[in-house]
């Protein structure tokens, strides 16, 4: 299909990409992966080199880049949700089997192997491109200048003409104009991996087109990878030695928690292994006052278990967004944890990004001018929209039943297609300040 435009959502967790022409759907790209084919590319990298030949670097991406680091951690190294240093100028590089990497040669890299893996190759893609990036990019200090710099030169690599940047909320409230029968005014919720983005649009009919007016919006750090934590944090990290306490020249001294920070991303944990960390949580295995939770620390991170850990950290997600209380269960090696969670003690967790998540709504509807009466519609999108309490903000405050949802995954990249038949573009994207 040779498109009018690229849409690419490039995501915490998922990246996708859509083409659109002149009329009718966008269409999605998909991927032939080791399991089935996918449109949802997983936003991960792994570099690998055998230790007697390191100059013979392998670059895999997406599943494939899963696949290689489970089958041989030890000489890969793993890079998943790097997206979220996209704004940190702390970040300035990093340095992977001896060679240097910024962030715009990581984002490259990954963005050059995805292409390679596309079904049917990508020789008809068009020169315009449409990018997504967050209404609040994550991080303490985030520098939007910065980050769209660095997306700049990752995306120039592939021979793009026009880069055009839009909000991702905004690709998603394109995709659901196009079931509008009237005038509304819509209030898009887009909920990814690492940020939480809101818009208000104002849709109108126009010579017989659908047109659009942008009103207000909002967005914060917080989303689906802070669920995922919160839910280690709490179920997980005490059996593994987190709160407990050791024994050292007959004082007794808590086991200190900076250990169970790597448990924010399971592709963290590898490294503990060969850090200083790990040579202390050994020494801790005679000293712990609960040495068994302290063993079961090491496995863990000797074994490599993250990846599954992390795994059933998803399945109970998901089951509790279907029902009030669902099981637990990790089971890996000489490790078995398991226990029934409801759905109230998980919320209890996420209290803190409800409430940071609620305040941006409001942020919204200030920066729009607007009170809940004057929003017509609202469509939630992205994982955690899933969330009955991230749905509980909404109905909380508009009419349950203008509330919609649906194509979780797919709805930023085919809006941002879409929206490349706009008449006057600059409205709804910018570029980069290079």
């Amino acid at each position: 299909m040779t498109g009018l435009s690229l849409g690419v959502d490039f995501g915490t967790t998922n990246t996708v990409v859509a083409l659109a022409g002149a009329e009718g759907p966008a269409q999605l790209v998909t991927f032939p992966a080791p399991e089935r084919d996918v449109f949802a590319f997983r936003s991960a990298i792994s570099f690998h080199a055998p230790p007697e030949r390191p100059s013979d670097r392998t670059v895999e991406a997406g599943p494939w880049a899963i696949e290689a680091y489970v089958e041989d951690p030890l000489e890969t190294r793993f890079i998943q949700s790097f997206k979220s240093f996209a704004a940190s100028a702390s970040f300035s590089e990093t340095q992977i089997l001896g060679k240097r990497y910024q962030f715009e040669d990581l984002l490259a890299a990954f963005l050059l192997k995805m292409r390679d893996h596309v079904k049917g190759g990508h020789a008809d893609w068009p020169k315009r491109l449409i990018v997504g990036r967050p209404v609040t990019f994550a991080g303490a200090a985030p520098s939007e200048d910065l980050a769209l710099t660095r997306y700049e030169a990752a995306f120039k690599r592939l021979g793009f003409e026009e880069i055009l940047y839009a909000y991702e909320p905004v690709g998603a409230a394109f995709f659901f104009a196009r079931e509008l029968q009237e005038d509304a005014t819509v209030l898009v919720g887009d909920f990814g991996g690492g940020t939480s983005d809101f818009s208000i649009i104002r849709f109108h009919r126009e010579a017989g087109e659908i047109r659009s007016t942008p009103l207000g919006r909002s967005g914060v750090g917080v989303a689906g990878d802070a669920f995922d934590y919160r839910i280690i944090d709490h179920l997980v990290s005490p059996s593994l030695g987190k709160g407990s306490s050791y024994t050292s020249f007959g004082k007794i001294l808590p086991i200190p928690n900076r250990y169970y920070s790597a448990f924010a991303r399971w592709d963290q944990l590898a490294l503990m292994r060969a850090s200083r960390d790990m040579r202390e949580i050994r020494k801790l295995v005679r000293e712990a006052n609960e040495p068994e939770k302290i063993e079961r620390l090491v496995e863990t991170l000797d074994e490599n278990y993250g990846y599954l850990l992390y795994r059933a950290i998803s399945t109970l997600k998901e089951a509790l967004s279907r029902d009030d209380a669902a099981e637990f269960r990790f089971e890996a090696g000489t490790i078995a944890l398991g226990r029934t969670v409801a759905r109230t003690e998980f919320e209890g967790w996420i209290a803190p990004e409800l409430e940071a998540i609620d305040k941006a709504v409001d942020r919204a509807l200030a920066d729009a001018g607007l009170g809940p009466d004057g929003i017509d519609r609202i469509f939630l999108t992205g994982g955690s929209s899933l969330v009955p309490a991230v749905r509980q903000i909404f109905t909380r405050r508009f009419d349950p039943a203008k509330i919609e949802s649906g194509s979780e995954l797919e709805s930023i990249a085919s809006g941002l297609a879409l929206m490349g038949r706009e008449r006057d573009l600059d409205r709804w994207c910018k570029r980069a300040a290079v």
